[in-house]
Protein backbone atom coordinates (compact mmCIF):
# COMPACT_ATOMS: atom_id res chain seq x y z
CA UNK A 1 0.00 0.00 0.00
CA UNK A 2 1.38 3.33 -0.99
CA UNK A 3 0.25 6.91 -0.78
CA UNK A 4 -1.79 8.93 -3.18
CA UNK A 5 -2.33 12.49 -4.31
CA UNK A 6 -3.92 14.27 -7.24
CA UNK A 7 -2.42 16.30 -10.05
CA UNK A 8 -4.09 18.24 -12.83
CA UNK A 9 -2.43 17.86 -16.22
CA UNK A 10 0.95 19.28 -17.15
CA UNK A 11 4.32 17.84 -16.23
CA UNK A 12 5.73 16.99 -12.83
CA UNK A 13 7.27 20.13 -11.39
CA UNK A 14 8.50 18.94 -8.03
CA UNK A 15 8.09 16.20 -5.48
CA UNK A 16 8.25 16.20 -1.71
CA UNK A 17 10.49 13.29 -0.86
CA UNK A 18 9.74 11.64 2.44
CA UNK A 19 10.85 8.24 3.59
CA UNK A 20 13.06 7.48 0.61
CA UNK A 21 10.25 7.61 -1.91
CA UNK A 22 7.84 5.84 0.42
CA UNK A 23 5.73 8.94 0.75
CA UNK A 24 5.16 11.35 -2.04
CA UNK A 25 3.11 14.50 -2.37
CA UNK A 26 2.90 15.58 -5.97
CA UNK A 27 3.07 19.19 -7.02
CA UNK A 28 1.79 19.29 -10.57
CA UNK A 29 -0.15 22.47 -11.08
CA UNK A 30 -2.02 22.00 -7.80
CA UNK A 31 -2.11 19.70 -4.80
CA UNK A 32 -5.29 18.44 -3.22
CA UNK A 33 -3.80 16.74 -0.20
CA UNK A 34 -2.05 13.56 0.76
CA UNK A 35 -3.65 10.23 1.49
CA UNK A 36 -2.85 6.68 2.47
CA UNK A 37 -3.91 3.30 1.18
CA UNK A 38 -5.52 1.26 3.94
CA UNK A 39 -5.08 -2.45 3.31
CA UNK A 40 -6.61 -4.91 5.74
CA UNK A 41 -5.01 -8.24 4.83
CA UNK A 42 -3.45 -8.86 8.23
CA UNK A 43 -3.75 -11.69 10.72
CA UNK A 44 -3.97 -9.30 13.66
CA UNK A 45 -5.54 -6.11 12.32
CA UNK A 46 -5.78 -3.05 14.51
CA UNK A 47 -9.28 -1.92 15.47
CA UNK A 48 -10.78 0.22 12.74
CA UNK A 49 -11.28 3.17 15.06
CA UNK A 50 -7.61 3.00 16.06
CA UNK A 51 -6.48 3.23 12.43
CA UNK A 52 -8.82 6.15 11.72
CA UNK A 53 -7.45 8.04 14.71
CA UNK A 54 -3.89 7.28 13.59
CA UNK A 55 -4.68 8.66 10.13
CA UNK A 56 -6.01 11.86 11.66
CA UNK A 57 -3.16 12.16 14.18
CA UNK A 58 -0.68 12.05 11.30
CA UNK A 59 -2.39 14.66 9.16
CA UNK A 60 -3.78 12.47 6.39
CA UNK A 61 -6.74 14.00 4.58
CA UNK A 62 -7.64 11.12 2.27
CA UNK A 63 -7.80 7.35 2.49
CA UNK A 64 -8.06 4.79 -0.30
CA UNK A 65 -9.68 1.43 0.46
CA UNK A 66 -9.45 -1.77 -1.54
CA UNK A 67 -13.02 -2.76 -0.75
CA UNK A 68 -16.08 -1.25 0.92
CA UNK A 69 -16.04 -3.09 4.24
CA UNK A 70 -18.88 -1.79 6.41
CA UNK A 71 -16.82 -1.85 9.62
CA UNK A 72 -14.14 0.26 8.00
CA UNK A 73 -16.66 2.74 6.61
CA UNK A 74 -18.51 2.93 9.94
CA UNK A 75 -15.22 3.85 11.61
CA UNK A 76 -14.71 6.62 9.04
CA UNK A 77 -18.08 8.16 9.88
CA UNK A 78 -17.68 11.84 10.70
CA UNK A 79 -13.88 11.58 10.48
CA UNK A 80 -13.52 14.33 7.90
CA UNK A 81 -11.37 12.04 5.75
CA UNK A 82 -12.11 11.89 2.03
CA UNK A 83 -12.63 8.26 1.03
CA UNK A 84 -12.11 6.17 -2.10
CA UNK A 85 -13.93 2.84 -1.79
CA UNK A 86 -12.87 -0.11 -3.90
CA UNK A 87 -14.46 -2.89 -5.90
CA UNK A 88 -12.27 -6.03 -6.06
CA UNK A 89 -11.51 -7.55 -9.45
CA UNK A 90 -13.48 -10.70 -8.66
CA UNK A 91 -16.68 -8.63 -8.60
CA UNK A 92 -16.19 -7.07 -12.04
CA UNK A 93 -17.94 -9.83 -13.97
CA UNK A 94 -21.09 -9.61 -11.85
CA UNK A 95 -21.24 -5.83 -12.01
CA UNK A 96 -20.52 -5.80 -15.74
CA UNK A 97 -23.41 -8.11 -16.51
CA UNK A 98 -26.06 -6.72 -14.19
CA UNK A 99 -27.22 -3.15 -13.80
CA UNK A 100 -29.30 -4.31 -10.85
CA UNK A 101 -26.19 -5.71 -9.14
CA UNK A 102 -24.40 -2.40 -9.66
CA UNK A 103 -27.34 -0.48 -8.20
CA UNK A 104 -27.46 -2.82 -5.21
CA UNK A 105 -23.72 -2.42 -4.65
CA UNK A 106 -23.95 1.38 -4.75
CA UNK A 107 -26.93 1.42 -2.41
CA UNK A 108 -25.22 -0.84 0.15
CA UNK A 109 -21.68 0.48 -0.05
CA UNK A 110 -22.02 4.15 -1.01
CA UNK A 111 -25.50 5.63 -0.61
CA UNK A 112 -26.14 4.40 2.92
CA UNK A 113 -22.78 5.59 4.21
CA UNK A 114 -22.98 8.97 2.50
CA UNK A 115 -26.55 9.78 3.53
CA UNK A 116 -26.87 8.40 7.04
CA UNK A 117 -23.36 7.53 8.16
CA UNK A 118 -21.61 10.81 7.28
CA UNK A 119 -18.79 9.15 5.37
CA UNK A 120 -17.21 11.51 2.84
CA UNK A 121 -16.97 9.11 -0.09
CA UNK A 122 -15.51 10.90 -3.11
CA UNK A 123 -14.55 8.06 -5.45
CA UNK A 124 -15.42 4.49 -6.34
CA UNK A 125 -12.42 2.52 -7.62
CA UNK A 126 -13.71 -0.07 -10.08
CA UNK A 127 -11.22 -2.92 -9.93
CA UNK A 128 -7.57 -2.75 -8.98
CA UNK A 129 -4.96 -2.83 -11.75
CA UNK A 130 -7.26 -5.05 -13.86
CA UNK A 131 -5.19 -4.68 -17.03
CA UNK A 132 -1.92 -5.97 -15.60
CA UNK A 133 -0.17 -7.90 -18.34
CA UNK A 134 0.22 -10.81 -15.92
CA UNK A 135 -3.59 -11.23 -15.78
CA UNK A 136 -3.49 -12.29 -19.44
CA UNK A 137 -6.61 -10.34 -20.34
CA UNK A 138 -8.83 -11.84 -17.64
CA UNK A 139 -10.63 -8.57 -16.91
CA UNK A 140 -10.44 -6.86 -20.31
CA UNK A 141 -14.05 -7.64 -21.17
CA UNK A 142 -15.62 -6.76 -17.82
CA UNK A 143 -13.85 -3.69 -16.43
CA UNK A 144 -15.35 -1.03 -18.70
CA UNK A 145 -18.93 -2.39 -18.56
CA UNK A 146 -18.64 -2.56 -14.75
CA UNK A 147 -17.40 1.04 -14.74
CA UNK A 148 -20.37 2.13 -16.86
CA UNK A 149 -22.89 0.32 -14.67
CA UNK A 150 -21.47 1.75 -11.45
CA UNK A 151 -21.57 5.24 -12.96
CA UNK A 152 -25.20 4.73 -13.99
CA UNK A 153 -26.02 3.47 -10.50
CA UNK A 154 -24.40 6.52 -8.89
CA UNK A 155 -26.42 8.82 -11.14
CA UNK A 156 -29.64 6.96 -10.32
CA UNK A 157 -28.83 7.29 -6.61
CA UNK A 158 -28.39 11.04 -7.03
CA UNK A 159 -24.65 10.85 -6.34
CA UNK A 160 -23.29 11.44 -9.83
CA UNK A 161 -21.93 14.88 -9.00
CA UNK A 162 -20.59 13.97 -5.57
CA UNK A 163 -18.97 10.57 -6.13
CA UNK A 164 -16.76 9.95 -9.16
CA UNK A 165 -15.70 6.66 -10.70
CA UNK A 166 -12.14 5.72 -11.57
CA UNK A 167 -10.01 2.64 -12.24
CA UNK A 168 -6.68 2.29 -10.42
CA UNK A 169 -4.36 1.18 -13.20
CA UNK A 170 -0.81 -0.09 -13.14
CA UNK A 171 1.75 1.98 -15.00
CA UNK A 172 2.12 -0.87 -17.48
CA UNK A 173 -1.00 0.35 -19.35
CA UNK A 174 1.20 2.90 -21.10
CA UNK A 175 4.68 2.85 -22.56
CA UNK A 176 7.04 4.86 -24.70
CA UNK A 177 8.27 3.91 -28.13
CA UNK A 178 11.34 6.14 -27.90
CA UNK A 179 12.62 5.57 -24.31
CA UNK A 180 11.58 9.20 -23.70
CA UNK A 181 8.41 10.36 -21.91
CA UNK A 182 7.37 12.34 -24.99
CA UNK A 183 6.96 9.03 -26.83
CA UNK A 184 4.29 7.95 -24.39
CA UNK A 185 1.10 6.24 -25.53
CA UNK A 186 -1.17 3.49 -24.29
CA UNK A 187 -0.16 -0.14 -24.65
CA UNK A 188 -0.96 -1.35 -28.19
CA UNK A 189 -3.00 -4.39 -27.10
CA UNK A 190 -5.39 -2.23 -25.04
CA UNK A 191 -5.04 1.10 -26.84
CA UNK A 192 -8.61 1.33 -28.14
CA UNK A 193 -10.07 0.14 -24.84
CA UNK A 194 -8.03 2.67 -22.90
CA UNK A 195 -9.29 5.49 -25.13
CA UNK A 196 -12.88 4.40 -24.49
CA UNK A 197 -12.27 4.37 -20.74
CA UNK A 198 -10.41 7.68 -20.70
CA UNK A 199 -13.19 9.35 -22.68
CA UNK A 200 -15.81 7.94 -20.33
CA UNK A 201 -13.93 9.07 -17.24
CA UNK A 202 -13.34 12.50 -18.70
CA UNK A 203 -16.98 12.90 -19.73
CA UNK A 204 -18.11 12.03 -16.21
CA UNK A 205 -15.51 14.02 -14.30
CA UNK A 206 -13.57 10.98 -13.16
CA UNK A 207 -9.78 11.10 -12.74
CA UNK A 208 -7.14 8.83 -14.24
CA UNK A 209 -5.72 6.82 -11.35
CA UNK A 210 -2.28 5.25 -11.75
CA UNK A 211 -0.02 3.25 -9.45
CA UNK A 212 3.67 3.97 -9.98
CA UNK A 213 6.31 1.87 -8.21
CA UNK A 214 9.95 2.66 -9.02
CA UNK A 215 10.88 -0.25 -6.75
CA UNK A 216 9.35 -2.69 -9.23
CA UNK A 217 11.73 -1.47 -11.94
CA UNK A 218 14.65 -2.37 -9.72
CA UNK A 219 13.05 -5.62 -8.57
CA UNK A 220 12.51 -6.84 -12.14
CA UNK A 221 15.88 -5.72 -13.50
CA UNK A 222 19.02 -6.12 -11.43
CA UNK A 223 20.82 -3.80 -13.85
CA UNK A 224 18.37 -0.96 -13.32
CA UNK A 225 20.32 2.07 -11.97
CA UNK A 226 19.54 2.36 -8.27
CA UNK A 227 20.05 6.13 -8.11
CA UNK A 228 17.48 6.59 -10.90
CA UNK A 229 14.86 4.98 -8.65
CA UNK A 230 15.27 7.70 -6.00
CA UNK A 231 15.29 11.48 -5.94
CA UNK A 232 18.93 12.00 -5.07
CA UNK A 233 19.91 12.66 -8.67
CA UNK A 234 20.99 10.40 -11.50
CA UNK A 235 24.46 10.62 -12.98
CA UNK A 236 23.10 10.10 -16.50
CA UNK A 237 19.82 12.04 -16.59
CA UNK A 238 17.47 11.77 -19.55
CA UNK A 239 17.04 14.84 -21.73
CA UNK A 240 13.68 14.92 -23.47
CA UNK A 241 13.66 18.04 -25.66
CA UNK A 242 15.09 20.13 -22.84
CA UNK A 243 13.14 18.50 -20.02
CA UNK A 244 15.63 16.77 -17.71
CA UNK A 245 14.65 13.59 -15.86
CA UNK A 246 16.91 12.38 -13.08
CA UNK A 247 14.44 9.94 -11.49
CA UNK A 248 12.15 7.26 -12.87
CA UNK A 249 9.01 8.55 -11.15
CA UNK A 250 9.01 11.86 -13.01
CA UNK A 251 9.75 10.08 -16.28
CA UNK A 252 7.04 7.49 -15.70
CA UNK A 253 4.42 10.06 -14.67
CA UNK A 254 5.15 12.29 -17.64
CA UNK A 255 4.94 9.33 -20.01
CA UNK A 256 1.32 9.06 -18.89
CA UNK A 257 0.82 12.81 -19.31
CA UNK A 258 2.12 12.55 -22.87
CA UNK A 259 -0.14 9.55 -23.56
CA UNK A 260 -3.17 11.51 -22.41
CA UNK A 261 -2.11 14.63 -24.27
CA UNK A 262 -1.42 12.71 -27.47
CA UNK A 263 -4.96 11.35 -27.40
CA UNK A 264 -6.71 14.63 -26.66
CA UNK A 265 -6.90 14.64 -22.85
CA UNK A 266 -4.14 17.04 -21.84
CA UNK A 267 -6.13 18.51 -18.94
CA UNK A 268 -7.35 15.30 -17.37
CA UNK A 269 -6.86 14.99 -13.60
CA UNK A 270 -4.40 12.33 -12.49
CA UNK A 271 -4.43 10.59 -9.13
CA UNK A 272 -1.29 8.73 -8.10
CA UNK A 273 -3.12 5.94 -6.35
CA UNK A 274 -0.14 4.07 -4.97
CA UNK A 275 3.55 4.70 -4.62
CA UNK A 276 5.96 3.24 -2.13
CA UNK A 277 9.08 1.34 -1.27
CA UNK A 278 8.90 -1.82 0.86
CA UNK A 279 10.90 -2.10 4.06
CA UNK A 280 11.55 -5.84 3.92
CA UNK A 281 11.13 -8.96 1.82
CA UNK A 282 13.77 -8.14 -0.79
CA UNK A 283 17.43 -7.16 -0.91
CA UNK A 284 16.43 -3.76 -2.32
CA UNK A 285 13.77 -3.15 0.31
CA UNK A 286 14.43 -0.10 2.25
CA UNK A 287 4.70 2.50 1.45
CA UNK A 288 0.86 1.48 2.45
CA UNK A 289 -0.15 2.64 5.81
CA UNK A 290 0.34 -0.56 7.83
CA UNK A 291 2.12 -3.77 6.85
CA UNK A 292 -0.18 -6.63 5.82
CA UNK A 293 1.15 -10.02 6.90
CA UNK A 294 -1.61 -11.99 5.15
CA UNK A 295 -1.30 -10.32 1.75
CA UNK A 296 -0.53 -12.45 -1.29
CA UNK A 297 3.19 -12.74 -1.94
CA UNK A 298 2.82 -13.97 -5.52
CA UNK A 299 4.53 -10.80 -6.87
CA UNK A 300 7.26 -11.14 -4.20
CA UNK A 301 7.86 -11.26 -0.45
CA UNK A 302 8.04 -7.47 -0.37
CA UNK A 303 4.25 -7.25 -0.85
CA UNK A 304 3.71 -7.52 2.91
CA UNK A 305 6.06 -4.67 3.79
CA UNK A 306 4.83 -1.49 2.11
CA UNK A 307 3.70 0.15 5.35
CA UNK A 308 5.31 3.07 7.13
CA UNK A 309 3.85 1.58 10.31
CA UNK A 310 4.43 -1.89 11.70
CA UNK A 311 1.54 -4.30 12.18
CA UNK A 312 0.78 -2.84 15.60
CA UNK A 313 0.80 0.77 14.43
CA UNK A 314 4.26 1.65 15.74
CA UNK A 315 6.20 3.91 13.33
CA UNK A 316 9.03 2.43 11.33
CA UNK A 317 10.73 5.79 10.86
CA UNK A 318 11.27 9.12 12.51
CA UNK A 319 9.18 10.87 9.90
CA UNK A 320 7.04 14.01 10.03
CA UNK A 321 4.26 14.27 7.47
CA UNK A 322 3.45 17.51 5.71
CA UNK A 323 0.10 18.13 7.35
CA UNK A 324 0.78 16.58 10.74
CA UNK A 325 0.42 18.78 13.80
CA UNK A 326 3.06 16.68 15.53
CA UNK A 327 6.57 17.92 14.76
CA UNK A 328 8.13 15.02 16.64
CA UNK A 329 7.55 12.44 13.93
CA UNK A 330 4.90 9.87 13.11
CA UNK A 331 2.23 9.34 15.75
CA UNK A 332 1.79 5.71 16.79
CA UNK A 333 -1.55 3.98 17.15
CA UNK A 334 -3.09 4.61 20.54
CA UNK A 335 -4.11 2.11 23.23
CA UNK A 336 -3.02 -1.02 21.36
CA UNK A 337 -3.71 -4.16 23.39
CA UNK A 338 -1.14 -6.96 23.38
CA UNK A 339 -1.34 -10.57 24.41
CA UNK A 340 1.52 -11.98 26.47
CA UNK A 341 4.73 -12.24 24.48
CA UNK A 342 6.26 -15.63 23.82
CA UNK A 343 9.62 -16.44 22.36
CA UNK A 344 11.29 -19.47 20.82
CA UNK A 345 14.90 -20.63 20.83
CA UNK A 346 16.87 -23.45 19.35
CA UNK A 347 17.11 -26.49 21.57
CA UNK A 348 20.55 -26.90 23.13
CA UNK A 349 20.64 -30.48 21.85
CA UNK A 350 19.77 -29.58 18.26
CA UNK A 351 22.00 -28.65 15.33
CA UNK A 352 21.44 -26.98 12.01
CA UNK A 353 22.02 -30.34 10.37
CA UNK A 354 19.11 -31.83 12.31
CA UNK A 355 16.64 -33.42 9.92
CA UNK A 356 13.80 -31.72 11.80
CA UNK A 357 15.00 -28.18 11.03
CA UNK A 358 13.49 -27.92 7.56
CA UNK A 359 10.10 -29.41 8.53
CA UNK A 360 9.97 -27.18 11.61
CA UNK A 361 10.63 -24.04 9.60
CA UNK A 362 8.05 -25.13 7.03
CA UNK A 363 5.56 -25.66 9.83
CA UNK A 364 6.21 -22.20 11.22
CA UNK A 365 5.99 -20.49 7.85
CA UNK A 366 2.71 -22.21 7.05
CA UNK A 367 1.19 -20.44 10.06
CA UNK A 368 3.10 -17.17 10.09
CA UNK A 369 4.72 -14.51 7.94
CA UNK A 370 8.21 -15.60 6.90
CA UNK A 371 8.77 -12.92 4.29
CA UNK A 372 11.59 -11.38 6.32
CA UNK A 373 13.67 -14.41 5.35
CA UNK A 374 15.71 -14.55 2.19
CA UNK A 375 18.61 -12.88 0.49
CA UNK A 376 19.13 -9.30 1.65
CA UNK A 377 16.14 -9.23 4.00
CA UNK A 378 15.96 -8.34 7.69
CA UNK A 379 16.91 -11.76 9.02
CA UNK A 380 19.57 -12.45 6.39
CA UNK A 381 22.26 -10.72 8.43
CA UNK A 382 21.77 -13.23 11.25
CA UNK A 383 23.01 -16.04 9.04
CA UNK A 384 21.51 -19.44 8.54
CA UNK A 385 20.85 -20.05 12.22
CA UNK A 386 19.15 -16.71 12.64
CA UNK A 387 17.17 -17.23 9.48
CA UNK A 388 15.66 -20.43 10.80
CA UNK A 389 15.06 -19.44 14.37
CA UNK A 390 14.15 -15.79 14.14
CA UNK A 391 11.40 -17.07 11.85
CA UNK A 392 10.06 -19.13 14.70
CA UNK A 393 10.69 -16.60 17.47
CA UNK A 394 9.65 -13.31 15.92
CA UNK A 395 7.22 -14.33 13.23
CA UNK A 396 5.39 -17.28 14.74
CA UNK A 397 5.31 -16.23 18.37
CA UNK A 398 5.83 -12.52 17.84
CA UNK A 399 2.92 -11.60 15.60
CA UNK A 400 1.66 -8.22 16.74
CA UNK A 401 -0.50 -6.85 18.20
CA UNK A 402 -1.97 -10.16 19.37
CA UNK A 403 0.94 -12.50 20.03
CA UNK A 404 -0.24 -16.10 19.92
CA UNK A 405 2.49 -18.71 19.88
CA UNK A 406 1.35 -22.08 18.55
CA UNK A 407 2.98 -25.38 19.57
CA UNK A 408 6.32 -25.66 17.80
CA UNK A 409 7.94 -29.06 17.14
CA UNK A 410 11.50 -29.91 18.12
CA UNK A 411 14.22 -28.72 17.73
CA UNK A 412 12.59 -25.51 18.97
CA UNK A 413 11.32 -24.64 22.41
CA UNK A 414 8.92 -21.81 23.25
CA UNK A 415 8.71 -19.88 26.50
CA UNK A 416 6.45 -17.25 27.99
CA UNK A 417 7.84 -13.84 29.01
Amino acid sequence: MGFFGMSHGGFAVSMLLLLLLLLLAMVVGSVSGIGANWGTQATHPLPHSTVVQMLKDNGFQKVKLFDADSNTLNALSGSGLEVMVGIPNDMLDTLANSVAAAEKWVEKNVSVHVSSNKVDIRYVAVGNEPFLATYNGTFLGTTFPALQNIQAALIKAGLGNQVKVTIPLNADVYQTSTTLPSGGDFRPDIHDLMLEIVKFLNDNGGPFTVNIYPFISLYLDSNFPVDYAFFDGYSSPINDNGKIYDNVFDANHDTLVWALQKNGYANMSIIVGEIGWPTDGDRNANANLIDEDAKSIQPGNFERHWGIFNYDGTPKYNLTLVNSSNSGGLVAARNVQYLAQQWCVMSSTASLDDSEVAPSVSFACSHADCTSLGYGTTVWEFGREGEHFVCIQQLLSGAKPARDCMPVPEPFGCHDD
